[in-house]
């Protein structure tokens, strides 16, 4: 299983609707996905439509040791496309784990009983760099990292950076940078254009094709409790996640995928 973290500690930047379109263009490509909620908020569960009463176990419960992952995770709509759920529990994580040694792994240890079960599995991190982000970066293979088309974009990334750096060389020294994707991009505004070209120059290689449009219809989908690509699987929004799923799957190891 390739587990791919989700991150940026700005707000706001789109890493929960890339994570849920992303896990469902996934699975509509064929793969067994596993999408981790690793944000107290639980807004990748409400937009996936997994109600809150329905959470009877969830990542906070699985990560302290009270669930087994199997009996945490849910099935969802999308066929081939799981998830473990969050609750508010989840924002008092930061401090409980304070009193364990073993605190920057415990989602890593939590995923390592289930490794064969799903093909790609992606955590969607809370917008910030505490706990909940760091136990993300050490269970992850690699991180896919949100980007918002804005000016203040490249100041959050260059923070973002430091802290890969650190888990590299204290916990993971296998994490990798899968890529950058450009959210909110809006082809009317020439500072969209302009942060585009800088973030390329920048990171040149690591910056994905696809932009992610700013499109009403992404903004709709998770008040029905639906990714857009079941919302609507024309708008340009789920087009842009269905070419950003492509081109992320040539980016994985082929042969990590076909285990």
């Amino acid at each position: 299983m390739i587990r791919i973290a989700i991150a940026n500690q700005k707000g706001g930047v789109g890493k929960t609707t890339t994570a849920i379109n992303l896990a469902t263009a996934l699975a509509a490509c064929g793969r067994r996905c596993l999408l981790i909620d690793l944000d107290p908020q639980g807004n990748a569960s409400t937009g996936l439509g997994v109600k809150t009463a329905d959470r009877q176990f969830s990542s906070y419960d699985v990560m302290m040791g009270d669930a087994t992952l199997d009996e945490a995770v849910s099935s969802t709509m999308i066929p081939g496309l799981d998830i473990l759920p969050a609750t508010v529990d989840l924002s008092g994580a930061e401090v409980e784990l304070v009193e364990h040694t073993d605190r920057a792994h415990k989602l890593q240890k939590a995923l390592a009983v289930e490794e064969a079960r799903w093909d790609v599995c992606l955590i969607d991190c809370p917008p910030s760099l505490g706990m909940l982000t760091i136990n993300a970066l050490v269970a992850a293979d690699s991180i896919l990292v949100p980007l918002q088309c804005e000016f203040f974009a490249l100041e959050g990334l260059s923070q973002l950076l430091q802290t890969v750096e650190r888990i590299q060389q204290r916990f993971n020294s296998t994490l990798s940078i899968l890529g950058v994707a450009l959210t909110m991009y809006d082809r009317r505004n020439r500072l969209t254009e302009q942060v585009a070209e800088d973030v390329r120059s920048c990171l040149s290689g690591l910056v994905f094709e696809t932009v992610i449009p700013r499109n009403v219809r992404l903004s709709e989908a998770p008040s029905h409790g639906l990714p857009a690509l079941i919302y609507d699987h024309r708008c340009t929004g789920s087009e842009a996640y269905m070419s950003l799923a492509r081109e992320l799957l040539a980016r994985l190891p082929a042969e990590e995928l076909a285990a």
